[in-house]
C-alpha cells in the first residue's frame, strides 16, 4: 500500500521489524557497557545501588535509540542516505513519514529525560539535569540542524565524551557521589570502543559520504588512515587494561577475553571487504565492548 506524504510517497508502510531495524540494535551494547562498567567501579568501592544503575541504563538506551532515529531522519531528509548500504533507513527508504521518524527520536529523548530527571532527584544531584539537557541537544545536532557537527568530522569526539566519559563516570557518580581515577580510565576505554564503532560504520560509507558532503573523520582520513584509527580505537582499551584498570592485580585481566569478538571484528572490518563485513565488524566491536565491561566488572567484584 502506498501513502502520500509532503516529502514524497512511501514505497510501503514500515513494519514493526523495520522500526526495530531502524533502532539499530547492534549499537545498543555500547549504551549498556558504560553503565555496567560504571556500576562495576561503584561496586569496587562498595557503593553499588541497583536502582540508580537501572535508571542510568534506561537513560543510556533511550538516548542511543533516540540518536539512531534522529540520524535516520536528518540524514534522510538531507539525501545523505540515498545511496548508502547497510541497515534499513526508514526515511531515505521511504518506509515511514519523516515526521514519524522524528517523533520516534523525540519520544526516546523524552524517555531519557524522564528517567534522567528521576535519577537526578533520587541521587540528590540536581545539576545532572543540565548534563541531560546537553546530552539530548548533542544527540539531535549530531546530524540535525543547519550545521550538524557530525558532518564536520566531530562525531568521534562526541561519542567519546557522551558514551564514554559522561555515561561511565556519570553512572559511577550517581552511586558514589564522587569520581575516581579508576572510573576515569574505565570511561576512556568505553569512549574508545564507541569511537571504534562509529569509525567502522563511517568507513563503510566513505564514498557516499564524500559525495554527499558529509566530511566524517573517516572521510578526512581516507581508507588507510581510517582503518588505522579503527584498529587503534579497538585495541588501546586492552593496553589500558593493564596500565590503569587492574589495581593491585585484582582479576581485572579476565577482561582480556573480550579480545575474541574484537579480534573477529578487526578481521572482518579492516580488509577491503564488502559493506556486509564492515557491518559485522561494527556488531562485534559493540559486543566486545560489552564483554570487556562485564568481565572487568566481574573481576573487580570477585576480589573487590
Amino acid at each position: 500500500m502506498n501513502l502520500q506524504d509532503p516529502s514524497g510517497s512511501l514505497t510501503r508502510v514500515a513494519t514493526f521489524e523495520d522500526w526495530v531495524e531502524g533502532a539499530r540494535l547492534r549499537t545498543l551494547p555500547l549504551a549498556i557497557a558504560p553503565v555496567v562498567l560504571g556500576s562495576g567501579v561503584a561496586g569496587f568501592f562498595g557503593a553499588f545501588q541497583w536502582m540508580f544503575a537501572l535508571l542510568a541504563l534506561i537513560v543510556a538506551l533511550a538516548l542511543q535509540i533516540g540518536v539512531n532515529y534522529a540520524n535516520d531522519y536528518s540524514d534522510g531528509i538531507r539525501g545523505t542516505d540515498e545511496h548508502r548500504v547497510g541497515p534499513v533507513r526508514l526515511t531515505a527508504g521511504k518506509l515511514a513519514r519523516p515526521v514519524a521518524v522524528k517523533a520516534a527520536a523525540f519520544g526516546c529523548f523524552g524517555i531519557a529525560a524522564v528517567a534522567g530527571l528521576w535519577l537526578s532527584i533520587a541521587s540528590g544531584h540536581w545539576w545532572l539535569i543540565l548534563v541531560g539537557v546537553v546530552s539530548i541537544i548533542a544527540a539531535w545536532f549530531y546530524t540535525g540542524g543547519e550545521h550538524p557537527y557530525g558532518y564536520a568530522g566531530l562525531g568521534e569526539v562526541a561519542v567519546f565524551v557522551f558514551f564514554g566519559l559522561i555515561a561511565t563516570m556519570g553512572t559511577e557518580f550517581v552511586q558514589t557521589s564522587t569520581t575516581s581515577w579508576l572510573g576515569f580510565w574505565a570511561a576512556v576505554d568505553m569512549g574508545l570502543f564507541s569511537c571504534a564503532v562509529l569509525m567502522i560504520n563511517n568507513i563503510r560509507d566513505i564514498e557516499t559520504d564524500r559525495l554527499s558532503g558529509k566530511h566524517t573523520l573517516a572521510v578526512r582520513l581516507g581508507h588507510t588512515g581510517a582503518r588505522i584509527a579503527f584498529a587503534s580505537f579497538s585495541l588501546v582499551p586492552f593496553a589500558l587494561l593493564f596500565v590503569a584498570l587492574n589495581p593491585a592485580g585484582r582479576l581485572g585481566w579476565i577482561a582480556i577475553a573480550a579480545i575474541v569478538p574484537v579480534g573477529y571484528a578487526l578481521w572482518r572490518g579492516l580488509a577491503p571487504r564488502t559493506p556486509r563485513d564492515q557491518i559485522a565488524g561494527l556488531k562485534f566491536v559493540s559486543l566486545g565492548a560489552l564483554a570487556f565491561a562485564v568481565l572487568l566488572a566481574i573481576g573487580w567484584q570477585l576480589l573487590g
